[in-house]
């Protein structure tokens, strides 16, 4: 299959697309032993070779990984301040990979790595509408009537949050257990819904994205998908997936 040319340079590590382009254009780079300069040039990273400046290049094995984050880790590559990083917990030759989105340091749950440029876009664009369901535990009883304003949506914040689903498992006066069922993935959207309330989510897991469920991987491992997962969720972020 072919692709365009700076797209495989991107996904060969070897610039970022636009810095492809400019790379393409400044006449730097052979595609089997031509100089190509048309930004619209596709190649077939199988079968072509192509060359930056003389150096052959390689198209890189993608990579999708599976990881339980555990709380206390940030969902980076790195950090300034040396806190705990969820590629800490990946083999070294894995530590290019960058998370699919993100949760936040206090939150746990299945997220996935990866090499693959496309794969993050299907899995977190707005538009492709992957659904992504959580279990909170929250302080103080929540109410049903919460819930169905979550499914509703509620302003908070200057930003209107909504739930696809949302179910109470448990309720006492202390504490409650929700799952709930996002599309888009907005920023601490979660626990900004049960803000919008009054609650605060005293722990947050992220149990399933798209057709893959955190199941029993322990917390702080990692496996990798398999094709026919990889293939389930890039049909599950068709965009007609909407509505799964």
């Amino acid at each position: 299959m072919q692709v365009r040319l700076q797209k495989f340079l991107a996904e060969a590590g070897v610039a970022s697309r636009r810095a492809g382009e400019r790379l393409i254009v400044n006449g730097l780079v052979e595609v089997n032993g031509r100089v190509v300069q048309q930004l619209g040039a596709r190649v077939d990273p199988l079968h072509d070779e192509v060359k930056v400046e003389g150096r052959p290049v390689k198209a890189r094995r993608k990579i999708h990984v599976a990881l339980h984050k555990p709380r206390g880790f940030l969902s980076t590559r790195s950090d300034e301040l040396e806190r705990r990083i969820i590629t800490d917990l990946l083999p070294r030759e894995w530590s290019h990979l960058h998370p699919v989105g993100r949760l936040d340091r206090d939150s746990e749950g299945l997220i996935f790595l990866t090499n693959d440029g496309d794969f993050t876009l299907r899995l977190t664009h707005p538009r492709f509408g992957v659904r992504k369901k959580y279990r909170a535990i929250v302080e103080g009883r929540v109410e049903p009537v919460m819930l169905r304003r979550f499914t509703e949506g509620v302003e908070h914040e200057g930003e209107r949050l909504r739930a696809e689903r949302a179910h109470l498992v448990d309720a006492n006066n202390s504490h409650s257990i929700v799952e709930l069922e996002l599309a888009e993935g907005k920023n601490r959207e979660v626990r900004r819904l049960f803000e919008s309330q009054g609650l605060l989510v005293e722990r947050l897991q992220r149990t399933q994205i798209g057709p893959i469920r955190l199941g029993e991987l322990p917390e702080g491992r990692w496996r990798a998908l398999t094709a026919a997962e990889v293939k389930a969720l890039l049909s599950t972020s068709a965009p007609s997936g909407k509505a799964e």
